[in-house]
């Protein structure tokens, strides 16, 4: 819509004026691909997010997901657009995440729904001295450190062949090369995920934090995370899961958030 185009309706802060008789969609607020992109914000989504939020935080935070997605299905439900108890397809089906991940030297929360991150910022509890890595001295996040953080947001997560791909993804972007078929981290991953295909219950499969808890001394060498190295691992977690999303808090998403973070450090 065009500045001096007249607005059709109070439109709360934040949240674009939708187009006549069409819903404000995930799209419009948030930076979100695919199907979920086309879904309009329903008010029953807003109420998973505030749960997941005070859940996580112990309150709903100003600002976040949960009060966007709230004003938009507000929105929608006064425009006739959507019902008080609807909820959107992909919402329903894949639900809504809050995680906290501890990155060296800052305490992050990552908002999620369908699979995608919808948002992250910092959160104001400190990190917890026995759940955290060890800090880093520089200003910059290594990839190892990215991972070993992926160990603790996501540790409890059995090893998939989507995780083995993400972390043969770093692994590669750490040596500069391909990685070898023995005796790396990035085979251990994938030995994990074969092994775990055979084996019923998650309780006896190998976890993420078996494997990335001490990434850093696994692997052969080490490197600063960049929008670069976080392009190609996304990529093969996205190409290896059936579902085509990442893990919240997972592999993918904790060396996207530190070259994130490295960006924003960095000017």
């Amino acid at each position: 819509m065009s500045q001096g185009q007249q607005r059709r309706r109070e439109v709360p802060v934040g949240v674009p004026e939708p187009e006549p008789n069409q819903p404000i969609t995930y799209g419009d607020v948030f930076e979100v691909s695919g199907v979920l992109a086309e879904q309009a914000v329903a008010p029953e989504d807003a109420a998973m997010m505030q749960s997941a939020e005070s859940t996580i935080l112990g309150h709903t935070q100003p600002g976040g997901a949960a009060a966007v997605i709230q004003s938009a299905a507000e929105e929608n439900e006064r425009a006739g657009l959507v019902s008080p108890d609807e909820a959107s397809d992909m919402v329903a089906d894949l639900g809504v995440s809050v995680s906290e991940s501890h990155i060296p030297g800052r305490h992050l929360v990552t908002e999620s729904v369908a699979g995608q991150v919808v948002a992250q910022y910092p959160s104001a509890t400190p990190p917890s001295p026995k759940g955290a890595p060890k800090m880093s001295m520089r200003d910059v996040i290594s990839i190892g450190e990215a991972l070993e953080a992926a160990a603790l947001t996501a540790g409890d997560k059995p090893v998939s062949r989507s995780d083995a791909a993400a972390i043969q993804a770093a692994e590669a972007r750490v040596i500069g090369g391909p990685v070898s078929a023995t005796g790396g981290l990035a085979a251990e991953a994938q030995a994990a995920a074969a092994a775990n295909e055979l084996v019923m219950r998650d309780e006896d499969k190998t976890k993420l934090s078996d494997v990335l808890s001490d990434a850093t001394l696994k692997l052969r060498g080490d490197k600063d995370a960049t929008r670069e190295d976080a392009e190609k691992v996304v990529g093969a977690e996205l190409r290896n899961n059936p579902a085509m999303v990442t893990h919240p808090g997972g592999v993918a998403d904790t060396v996207a958030a530190a070259a994130r973070l490295n960006q924003e450090t960095q000017g």
